[in-house]
C-alpha cells in the first residue's frame, strides 16, 4: 500500500509568479542588458571609425598662396594631410575602440551579477583594493603604459621615424603603449620601454636638414670655394630626380671652423623627413668630383717623421751624445701650412674661379649614368646615426 503525501508547497513553488521571476525576469533583463551594451559599443566604434575616416579622406589642398610648391612646403611634410596624421589618427582611433570596448564589458558584467541578485558592494571594495595593490606592485608598468598614452596623444614619433632615444638609436618599427621596438643602422633590434624614456630627437618630424661640411686647404680662396658649392648643390636641387626632395634652395653659410689642417665651409640644404642623408651623400660625391676638376685641394692630416740615424762606430769610439746626428725627413707629401704659418706662393694662379676657359680642355667627365642616379634618388633612407 503506497501512502502519497501532498506537498502544500508544490502549487506555490510553481505558480504563475514563480515561472514569471525565473523566466521572463531575470532572464529577460541579463538579455537586455547584453543587446544594450552590444548597441552602444557598436555605436560608439561606428563613432570613432567615421572620425578616423573624415580625417583620412580629406584631400590636401593642390594650392596655397597662388603656388602648388607652397602648397608642398606647408601640407607636404607637416600638414595636416600629411601621411604622418593619418598614421596618428588611424592609431588613436584603434586604442579608442580597444578602450570602448573594455569600458563596455566591464560595466555589462557588474550590471548583470547585480541582475542576478549578487552583492557588488564587497565586489568593487575588492577591486578597489586589488587596484591599490597593483598600482603599488606594478608602478613601472602603469607608468610605461601612461607614458604610450601621451606618446601618442602628443605626436612625439611614429613608425618609420628615425629617432635617438638615448642609448638607443634607429628607427621606429613598431610602437605600443608599453614598449618601442627600434632598429638601429648595424641591425641591432633595441626595445624601449616607453617609461624610461626622458629625451627623444626626431630626425624624420616635419622637415629635415642636410648639413655638409667641406675642408679645405688654407691657400684655398674661400670666395671661389663658396661660389662652386653654391653651383653644385643648385645644380643637384634643380635636377628633376633630386627636386622633389630638397623643399628649398640650398644655402652656404660661410666658413663655420679654421682647423689644424683646413679650413671648414657648410653647406646646407632643408629636405623633405628622412631624405638628408641620401642628399647629403649625393652632395659629398658631387663636391668632390668638383673640386678633383677645378684643382682645389681637400686636404687630410699630415705627419712629418724624424728618423735618427746613429753614426758607424770608428776606432775612436766616438759618442753620439758629442756627436748629435742630423734629423732627415723621411719621403712624405708637404704638408699644408698651418694657420699660424704664412700660406706659401701657389705655383699658378687660380684663372677663372668656376670653369676652365676652354671647354675642350675640360677632363673627362665622371658623372653617374641616369640608372645610376635613379637608383640613388629611389633608395630607401640610411642615417648616418
Amino acid at each position: 500500500m503506497t501512502i502519497r503525501v501532498q506537498d502544500d508547497a508544490d502549487p506555490e513553488r510553481f505558480s504563475n509568479d514563480w515561472w514569471t521571476n525565473v523566466l521572463l525576469d531575470k532572464p529577460l533583463q541579463l538579455i537586455m542588458l547584453i543587446v544594450i551594451g552590444v548597441v552602444v559599443r557598436y555605436v560608439l566604434h561606428r563613432l570613432i571609425r567615421r572620425l578616423v575616416q573624415r580625417s583620412v579622406d580629406k584631400e590636401p589642398r593642390t594650392t596655397m598662396l597662388g603656388s602648388k610648391t607652397a602648397a608642398r612646403v606647408v601640407l607636404g611634410g607637416a600638414g595636416v594631410y600629411s601621411e604622418r596624421r593619418v598614421q596618428r589618427v588611424q592609431t588613436l582611433g584603434s586604442l579608442a575602440k580597444s578602450t570602448v570596448t573594455a569600458v563596455v564589458a566591464v560595466v555589462v558584467i557588474v550590471m548583470a551579477l547585480d541582475v542576478l541578485g549578487y552583492s557588488i558592494g564587497p565586489l568593487l571594495a575588492s577591486a578597489g583594493i586589488a587596484g591599490v595593490a597593483l598600482g603599488f606592485g606594478a608602478q613601472n608598468l602603469v607608468k610605461d603604459f601612461l607614458a604610450g598614452v601621451a606618446m601618442l596623444v602628443e605626436d612625439q614619433y611614429g613608425v618609420g621615424d628615425v629617432i635617438d632615444m638615448g642609448e638607443a638609436t634607429g628607427t621606429v618599427e613598431a610602437v605600443s603603449l608599453r614598449v618601442t621596438r627600434l632598429r638601429s643602422v648595424d641591425g641591432a633590434v633595441w626595445h624601449v620601454r616607453n617609461g624610461e624614456v626622458l629625451r627623444i630627437g626626431n630626425f624624420s618630424q616635419e622637415w629635415a636638414r642636410a648639413v655638409v661640411d667641406v675642408g679645405v686647404a688654407y691657400d684655398s680662396d674661400t670666395t671661389v670655394v663658396r661660389r662652386l658649392l653654391e653651383e653644385v648643390s643648385f645644380e643637384l636641387a634643380t635636377e628633376e630626380l633630386w627636386e622633389d626632395l630638397i623643399i628649398e634652395e640650398p644655402e652656404v653659410w660661410g666658413v663655420e671652423a679654421l682647423g689644424n689642417d683646413s679650413i671648414d665651409i657648410r653647406l646646407v640644404v632643408k629636405t623633405r623627413p628622412l631624405e638628408q642623408w641620401k642628399v647629403a651623400r649625393e652632395l659629398r660625391e658631387r663636391i668632390k668630383r668638383r673640386f678633383d676638376a677645378e684643382g682645389i685641394e681637400i686636404p687630410f692630416p699630415q705627419r712629418t717623421l724624424w728618423i735618427r740615424q746613429e753614426p758607424p762606430e770608428s776606432d775612436g769610439r766616438v759618442s753620439s751624445r758629442t756627436q748629435p746626428p742630423e734629423p732627415t725627413p723621411s719621403p712624405s707629401p708637404t704638408p699644408s701650412p698651418s694657420p699660424t704659418q704664412a700660406p706659401s706662393a701657389p705655383e699658378a694662379p687660380h684663372t677663372s674661379p668656376a670653369a676652365p676657359a676652354d671647354p675642350a680642355e675640360k677632363p673627362a667627365s665622371t658623372d653617374d649614368t641616369p640608372i645610376e642616379q635613379q637608383q640613388k634618388a629611389s633608395r630607401p633612407p640610411a642615417p648616418e646615426v
